[in-house]
């Protein structure tokens, strides 16, 4: 038995919080974890004291061994370049922290909907996040305010869609999910919960009899959009939880980020719709890079991404090309980018 092979069989026998305790933290662990030396990797101390390392197992078994090039690895690696100061990056790059001055925690940014940061904690962070300065700990409510907040927004009666957002709101307990469902349930009007989550991607094992209890996609509209930036994150595991959530009823949707050195490209990103839509997901929006301090270098500009995303329509039918999108601060909506097509 190999070696990674005996950790491949601990991680299975882990229930999916034990999985999140047992997460990488350390360069040397991820190190370990890759193949790699911890000389071969480009950590920054610096930029981890700024921004903590944070990867669980099971997403770093996907990583190819021995590519310090890795695109799942480059995802999450606290590297040199985040501590450059780039101009026309900021700490709020699509000015948030001034939309929840009446309500710490909720978020109203577009009509009819409602966003509500349910936690600040992710079960994996992210180089390029975009609330990797948010100020969580303003914005921190106990599950009692959670639900007088969700009774507030509920009297308004243009809500017609509760986001849950973080942090990712999957690592809320299943109890506490369950409450925020019940309460929309109550509600006399239909109204769609919406998660936007990594977990099931990071961790596919938080996808659970319980949660699906929690959640009674039957009784309700509930649409979950995960977040892969490349089919490597698309294994068996991952495949069987999001075709498990979709057979429940949950609208399973993706979104993605375009990042530079990850997936810009038509081919990957073409095999990210595939991987996608054959475990019942269908590729919903790539981001333009939210412009965050210590993202630059993920940066991809705007022409060729354009252009990326013309020659994915040329190879794929229009359901599997994802909308281009850019968030623009104070605008109405998300603005959409048109391809930049061939032929």
């Amino acid at each position: 038995m190999t070696a990674s092979t005996a950790l491949l069989q601990i991680h299975n026998s882990q229930t999916w919080k034990e999985q999140l305790q047992d997460a990488i933290r350390t360069p040397s662990a991820l190190a370990a974890a890759v193949g790699l030396t911890l000389e071969e990797l480009s950590y920054s101390k610096d930029a981890d004291e700024s921004f903590s390392l944070l990867v669980p197992r099971a997403f770093a078994e996907r990583m190819e061994k021995g590519n310090t090039n890795d695109p799942l690895l480059r995802q999450v690696l606290a590297a040199g370049e985040e501590t450059l100061n780039i101009e026309g990056f900021s700490d709020d790059p699509v000015a948030e922290t001034s939309l929840y001055a009446d309500t710490p925690g909720v978020i109203r940014k577009y009509h009819g909907r409602a966003l509500l940061i349910a936690t600040g904690q992710c079960a994996v962070n992210c180089r390029y996040c975009f609330r990797r300065a948010y100020p969580y700990t303003d914005n921190a409510q106990s599950s009692k305010e959670r639900l007088a907040a969700i009774d507030q927004l509920l009297e308004d009666p243009d809500i017609g869609e509760l986001i849950l957002s973080g942090g990712d709101p999957l690592l809320l307990t299943d109890a506490n999910l369950a409450a925020i469902a019940e309460r929309l349930r109550q509600s006399n009007r239909k109204i769609t919960l919406r998660i936007h989550t990594r977990l099931p991607i990071v961790i596919p094992d938080r996808v659970t009899d319980q949660l699906i209890d929690a959640l009674s996609p039957k009784e309700q509209p509930v649409v979950m959009v995960v977040h892969s930036n490349h089919p490597a994150e698309i294994d068996h595991s991952t495949t069987q939880a999001l075709r498990r959530l979709r057979s429940e009823g949950v609208t399973m949707l993706n979104q993605s980020v375009i990042l530079r050195g990850v997936n810009d490209s038509a081919e990957v990103l073409g095999q990210l719709s595939d991987r996608l839509f054959a475990s019942g997901t269908m590729p919903y929006y790539i981001h333009m890079l939210d412009r965050v301090s210590g993202s630059a270098h993920f940066e991809v500009g705007e022409p060729q991404a354009r252009q990326i995303l013309g020659q994915l329509a040329a190879t794929r039918p229009g359901y599997l090309v994802p909308k281009l999108a850019v968030e623009v601060p104070g605008a109405s909506s998300k603005r959409e980018i048109a391809p930049d097509y061939f032929g």
